[in-house]
């Protein structure tokens, strides 16, 4: 199994269309045997599930994440733990273990768009 957070200075970072970098843990028997980091290129929200599927990602475990991105994952077969905050490396153990829990307020409501009537960070790229 493979899980992967997005992630910036070992931090489950907030914003899934705009993460740099994911920190990708591959895992046999309930325990992690190897980690990597893994670019993003920055590229857009929905090809960044298509990277993840790429990758042959499992599991993602984000913060704030759009509706299309959310779409793309399904489409993949990607489950998604999204609204996490802290520590990623914590995250995944709490996965592991079944302590992960889940936010409902995972989309990214958390920014604010001023001026841009009809905006929605789900937009899809």
């Amino acid at each position: 199994m493979k899980i992967a957070v997005t992630y910036e200075n070992g931090q489950v970072f907030q914003h899934f269309g705009h993460t740099e970098e994911f920190k990708v843990y591959d895992v046999e028997d309930g325990k992690i045997i190897k980690t990597e980091i893994v670019s993003s290129n920055e590229l857009g929200h929905s090809a960044l599930a298509y990277l993840l599927e790429e990758n042959k990602i499992n599991v993602l475990i984000c913060g704030g994440i759009g509706g299309c991105a959310i779409g793309a994952l399904k489409d993949y077969g990607i489950e998604l733990y999204a609204g996490i905050k802290g520590d990623a490396d914590k995250a995944v153990n709490d996965y592991l273990t079944g302590n992960l829990v889940q936010m409902s307020e995972a989309n990214c409501s958390h920014h604010e768009h001023h001026g841009e009537e009809g905006h929605s960070c789900g937009h899809c790229h």
